[in-house]
């Protein structure tokens, strides 16, 4: 990296706003955005499409492809669920800079209507009916991971300002 700047790493279940607030974040902060669910491989899509959840193992790949991406890249926004504690390691470790995690945290009952919906108006692969999954393998970033805890059931405009706010001086 050619920069002191961290990755900023949007995490949270599906639904959340990974990427819609990750684009706005990258715009604000003039970075590349990336999204982690363009990476995945087609076996991945074409199961969570099924209905069915991923493993560890079918996320593995998955989680290398995106490692060595942050590993070769300058400063940029990731929109990637990171749900597990291992994961956010596994992303963390090849970086020169600790990245900046920040977890998009909504209520369920928010993200499953914008689930729904989401169903309804796109064609993204991931039904609603895999959010249960999501909280489930979610494991909430413990204190010493320091990871900027975002209540993020509130407008774009509000959720960016609040990430730059609190965002280490670069």
């Amino acid at each position: 990296m050619s920069s002191n700047r961290p990755h900023i790493i949007l995490m949270g279940v599906s639904g959340c706003g990974k990427t819609t607030v990750g684009q706005a974040l990258a715009q604000r902060l003039g970075l590349p955005f990336v999204d982690a669910d363009d990476h995945h491989p087609p076996a991945n899509r074409l199961k969570m499409a099924a209905g069915r959840a991923l493993t560890d193992a079918d996320r593995q790949p998955w989680l290398d492809t995106l490692a060595d991406l942050l590993a070769a890249s300058t400063p940029l926004v990731l929109a990637c669920s990171a749900l597990r504690e291992a994961y956010r390691q596994h992303l963390a470790r090849p970086c020169p800079v600790t990245p900046q995690f920040v977890w998009l945290d909504v209520p369920e009952s928010i993200v499953r209507q914008r689930l729904e919906q989401r169903e309804i108006d796109s064609q993204h692969f991931m039904p609603a009916s895999q959010l249960r999954n999501q909280f489930d393998t979610l494991e909430p970033p413990r204190p010493n991971e320091a990871v900027l805890h975002v209540q993020a059931n509130q407008p774009i405009g509000a959720l960016v300002a609040r990430i730059t706010e609190n965002l280490p001086p670069s």
